[in-house]
């Protein structure tokens, strides 16, 4: 889109618009006469006042939200700017809101102006003044094809005629690949002629919204004598349009996103994408060194993982310092705590779709290189001509190289732990939103504790091991055949390998998991789009494994000093699934979505069918706006092969299921700060419970806040609270308890403020209730297996640990001096060195138990350099 028009700083209207902090006594005096003497005595001379001169512009655009919402008009937004002492813009106020986006357009551009500050007798002085962007849709584009029929061989030299509605015509010819490219449109209809030599003419009608691109293939038949063109589209001739419009509007009650600009420096999460999501309403703190997601109340199980529309096995690597996938190869991240829609199943949580950008296609070299004290990653992406461009990424941690021989020394253990991820990417683009890509990426981490004498105890043997390790070659194709439909397909192959170790205890599974995904979205009418998809997903794996078998619930649970039980098997896991819904806009500012799913497991031989809807509908018509959303859906998860296992688990289970229940507010205060709330209620039954099939039930409730500021490229920040309870029960006839991963209480609040000179520093203070744990009581000598059996507290999980609570911060110094941006950073988890509890110990007989601390502080400082 071209930069929005501005009117003058009102120069010429000095008087009218400009406050420079002048006094009543000097208006009066420069509005005498020369000569004039007020109340008699000598006239003081009047003060040069110099108002404000723009010294750096910051264009706006015209806003994304007014196109979808049809907005086509010329808009000026005025506002009042506090331009202080140094010419920098402290505030920007709308003098009369226009809604659609606009003022938040205008406001976030304004705040980035800089000004030669106003003087008063060349001192500089804080001044305010009236400044104004007049925004003027967008030109439209036509562009395209030429070629012959049936060969598609390209046409050169073919003259193309596009004439506007306002009969305004535009000539050109196409190149030698037959493309032609026509700008500055007037939106609205426009009538596209194309003719060549010896081939039959043709015509076409379009009609291209504002900052959209019509993207039209021709095919000229060859013609003896070719007739004079007919009008409108000609018989034979087949057209391809592709338009490039906003984000489409969520299928869900609620998916939270964080743009891509505040991800890398939120405080506490060393600029981790993934892990600001720990940030959000809805979920918990973590289990201490866990690396998945607590959403809603739910284990961290029932939440899946996509990327790009394929499921992986998990996220984070080892300890949550990081995620699989870096924040630099991230388009976005799509986060649904619940209510999700159709085109997902098999979980009964939250999901997490990481969207990965295609590489750079500018025909330059570009690369980013990081090193911290955790660990080093490197990128490097360019195109390569014809379409093509490949993007190469990688990490390794390095922390094993300087945290084993400090522990070793220290308290006698030798620890290893490490991790590493990949990814390769080779794009090929055939047109606008049609494009092949090809995607291989990994993860592997290692934690092994050997050759230390672990308190004496014959159970782990002196030795703990880990590994968890995925792979996936991912092929990904995209095409919008015109501005109704669209094509979106994924699929993927890959291999998973989990193994822990507990001295002669183990467990080793590896699948090599073959999924597919295809969705077809067609606009049958102005207020409906229908979407239609497939879902795959075939599983070979090979199990072995050697550990005590679960115990019953309610019988006492000796963990691993129970006698262990050996399990061999290679399977299969077949789970097809179809799914379908409709995007509804019966009235401007409402949307309804119904949608049903259709689950098959082979394992259970079961079909599953989840019927969901959710709505959306906009309260007020302008600014600020309101809108009230909700939705009701039922979801599926089947039991995974360990639960199925005849000696480990237990046959003829069948799928756990929850509906799920959400209502919720959204009030945006003004342009820069939006209030919503949330409340949601999910009815679990059918759960999986250990020799009792599928006997458990419960339920989760609760309530989500956020107020959020926005649209300021200087300072962004929230405060997100979840008031929430989760319970569970083995069978009806107990009563509801506490779940393991209920968390009552989860406060997050966040700020980054840009200052000047490239530097920029925020902070990140987070309030959490205790995890709960069983405690264990004295425990009776076992003289067969030589220890301890402790009595656990009934109900389990019925105490609390103390409450935890961290502030963290983060400090960016950028420099950047082109080609090359330096960035160094200190982010430092825990400055006030408050220990959490993580967990409790007991001596060999359990009559006395301390508390397991979590790290005091963890500063991280690092370097990255970008080309």
């Amino acid at each position: 889109m071209p930069p929005v028009k501005k009117r003058s700083l009102l120069l010429r209207a000095l008087t009218a618009g400009l406050v420079v902090g002048l006094s009543l006594e000097t208006s009066r005096a420069l509005a005498q006469p020369a000569g004039a003497q007020p109340g008699g005595a000598a006239a003081k001379p009047a003060a040069r006042v110099v108002p404000p001169r723009l010294k750096t512009d910051s264009p706006a655009r015209y806003p994304e939200q007014a196109l979808r919402e049809g907005v086509r008009d010329k808009v000026t937004v005025d506002l009042v700017l506090e331009v202080d002492a140094a010419g920098v813009v402290k505030n920007a106020t709308i003098d009369a809101p226009r809604g659609h986006g606009f003022d938040e357009a205008a406001a976030s551009a304004a705040s980035s102006l800089v000004f030669e500050p106003a003087t008063r007798d060349g001192t500089p002085i804080a001044a305010m003044i009236r400044f104004a962007y007049t925004f003027e849709p967008p030109s439209a584009r036509v562009a395209g094809r030429v070629t012959r029929q049936p060969n598609e061989a390209p046409i050169a030299g073919a003259t193309v005629v596009v004439r506007e509605a306002n009969g305004v015509e535009h000539a050109t010819t196409t190149d030698a690949e037959g493309r032609f490219r026509v700008d500055g449109l007037t939106p609205g209809k426009v009538h596209v002629h194309v003719e060549a030599r010896g081939r039959r003419a043709e015509d076409v009608d379009e009609d291209v919204g504002p900052g959209e691109e019509a993207d039209v293939v021709l095919r000229l038949a060859s013609a003896e004598e070719p007739p004079p063109p007919p009008p409108g589209l000609t018989p034979g001739e087949e057209v391809e349009e592709v338009r490039v419009r906003g984000e489409r509007p969520p299928r869900e009650v609620t998916k939270r996103s964080i743009p891509r600009d505040e991800i890398a420096l939120i405080p506490g999460t060393n600029g981790d994408a993934l892990r600001s999501l720990q940030n959000l309403p809805g979920v918990a703190r973590p289990p201490p060194f866990g690396g998945a997601l607590v959403v809603r109340g739910s284990a961290p199980q029932d939440t899946q993982y996509f990327i790009d529309g394929t499921n992986v096995p998990l996220v984070y690597h080892f300890g949550g310092l990081s995620s699989v996938v870096p924040t630099e190869v991230l388009d976005r991240i799509d986060f649904y705590p619940g209510n999700f829609g159709a085109q997902y199943g098999r979980g009964m949580g939250g999901i997490v779709d990481v969207g990965v950008r295609g590489p750079k296609s500018d025909g330059k070299l570009h690369g980013m290189a990081q090193v911290d004290f955790i660990d080093a990653r490197v990128l490097a992406e360019r195109s390569i001509g014809k379409g093509w461009s490949f993007l190469v990424a990688g990490r390794r941690s390095y922390f094993d190289l300087w945290l084993g021989p400090i522990l070793e020394q220290a308290g006698g253990v030798s620890t290893a732990p490490r991790y590493y991820d990949y990814q390769v990417m080779l794009k090929k683009e055939f047109g606008p939103d049609h494009e092949l890509r090809f995607f291989l990426f990994g993860s592997d981490d290692r934690i092994e504790i050997f050759g230390a004498d672990l308190g004496g105890d014959f159970v782990l043997g002196g030795g703990i091991r880990a590994l968890t390790a995925f792979w996936r070659l991912q092929a990904r194709y995209h095409y919008k055949i015109n501005s109704k439909t669209r094509i979106t397909a994924v699929a993927a192959y890959g291999g998973d390998r989990i193994n822990f170790g507990f001295g002669s205890n183990y467990l080793d599974v590896s699948t090599t998991p073959l999924s597919a995904r295809a969705e077809v979205s067609h606009r049958i009418a102005r207020p409906a789009t229908v979407n239609l998809g497939m879902d795959v997903l075939y599983t070979p794996y090979d199990l072995s494994v050697r550990f005590p078998r679960p115990s019953r619930p309610g019988q006492p649970d000796g963990g691993l000093n129970d006698p262990s039980l050996t399990q061999n098997v290679s399977d299969a896991v077949y789970m097809p699934a179809a799914y379908a819904d409709v995007e509804l806009v019966p009235f401007k500012g409402t949307r309804l979505v119904p949608g049903l799913r259709a689950d098959y497991t082979q394992q259970i031989r079961n079909w599953d069918v989840s019927p969901r809807v959710v709505f959306r509908q906009d309260l007020t018509s302008g600014q600020p706006r309101t809108t009230v959303k909700g939705g009701v859906g039922m979801y599926y998860q089947p039991p995974d092969p360990a639960q199925l296992d005849p000696v480990f688990g237990q046959p003829g289970l069948r799928t756990n299921r929850a509906v799920h229940y959400a209502l919720g507010l959204e009030q945006e205060v003004n342009s820069h700060v939006e209030v919503s709330v949330e409340g949601f209620y999910k009815s679990l039954d059918r759960l999986v419970v250990q020799d009792s099939k599928n006997s458990g039930d419960g339920r989760v409730y609760g309530t989500e806040w956020l107020l959020r500021w926005r649209n300021d490229p200087k300072l962004f920040g929230w405060i997100a609270y979840t008031l929430m309870r989760s319970e569970r029960r083995d069978s009806q006839d107990e009563l509801l308890r506490l779940f393991e991963y209920d968390q009552t209480h989860i406060l997050t609040a966040i700020i980054s403020r840009a200052l000047p000179d490239g530097w920029r520093v925020g902070g990140r203070f987070r309030l959490v209730s205790g995890n709960l744990y069983t405690p264990q009581g004295y425990g009776a000598l076992d003289v067969d297996r030589a220890t301890y059996q402790p009595v656990s507290a009934v109900p389990p999980f019925g105490a609390r640990m103390g409450a935890f609570h961290q502030l963290d911060f983060r400090i960016d110094k950028t420099l950047d001096a082109k080609p090359l941006k330096l960035t160094a950073y200190l982010d430092i988890q825990n400055i006030y060195f408050h220990r959490a509890q993580e967990g409790t110990s007991y001596n060999f007989n359990y009559t006395r138990r301390e508390s397991v601390l979590g790290l005091p502080i963890l500063p991280i400082l690092g370097l990255r350099g970008d080309l």
